[in-house]
């Protein structure tokens, strides 16, 4: 299960990863491992390349990183595949990245020597391009017969799918509203009309905007640090929040 139907689907440049997500789903589908199990395994992986960045092994860092992101849609693909797709992953999968967000960058930072205020910045700049991006793109989704196990509006605990445990949604809930709520919140706030458009949005600006997709942002952060660029890494990714209002103001004006 794909989702978004082929007619609206575009070229998703943070999901890059995702041929061999698919390997890794079809390789599990028949065992008893759960996307869960390979959600604690980009976990792992993540850790692991943020130890990477402090040892000042770039390579093995990037290799880490890019691997986490591909893990990070493995677990998704396996939940299509086994046809049990469940909001205890959906949250336990967003708490981890933003938690290995913050952590990525505290290592760059640690090594780089950049202005700890420009790191909290980027920091912040980075979670706000990953929601606009997640906005639109679950905005696309649930208009157009995507999957739906995410939510353009995240304001009340879900029922427990299938399979799952109430309790463990509803504390995993509890914090991917603490983590995610201001930005998603802000995102709202400069664009509140983009649910109730009546045009799709464009292939090439879903595009444009998948940059702004965890994948591609770590993908970013693995090649400037294989480069000898980690001092330009935080500047970078405060400087291209700005394309947050350019991407907000092409869908307001066309679409």
């Amino acid at each position: 299960m794909s989702k978004l139907p082929k007619a609206h689907k575009f070229i998703d440049l943070s999901d890059y990863g995702r041929p061999v997500a698919r390997v890794i789903a079809n390789a599990l589908q028949n065992t008893s491992f759960t996307p869960v199990h390979v959600t604690i395994w980009f976990i792992i992986s993540g850790l692991i390349g943020i130890y990477c960045i402090l040892q000042g092994y770039y390579w093995l860092a990037a290799f880490f990183l890019i691997f986490k992101s591909i893990l990070d849609a493995a677990d998704g693909e396996l939940a299509r595949v086994k046809q049990k797709p469940s909001y205890t992953g959906r949250y336990l999968d967003s708490v981890a990245d933003i938690i290995l967000n913050a952590l990525i960058f505290v290592a760059i930072w640690s090594v780089s020597g950049t202005n700890m205020w420009v790191g909290v910045l980027a920091f912040l700049g980075l979670q706000l391009q990953g929601t606009l991006y997640n906005y639109y793109y679950v905005i696309l989704r649930n208009k157009f017969n995507g999957d739906t196990t995410s939510r353009v509006f995240e304001y009340e605990t879900p029922v427990a799918l299938k399979g799952e445990k109430q309790k463990h949604v509803d504390i995993l809930f509890r914090l991917y509203k603490l983590f995610y709520g201001t930005f998603d919140r802000t995102i709202y706030a400069l664009d509140k009309q983009a649910q109730n458009s009546h045009k799709a949005m464009p292939k090439f600006l879903m595009t444009s905007i998948s940059t702004f997709g965890l994948g591609f942002q770590l993908l970013i952060i693995s090649v400037m640090l294989v480069l000898g660029l980690k001092a330009f890494i935080l500047p970078f990714f405060l400087a291209y929040t700005l394309m947050i209002f350019v991407f907000i103001g092409i869908r307001k004006v066309f679409y």
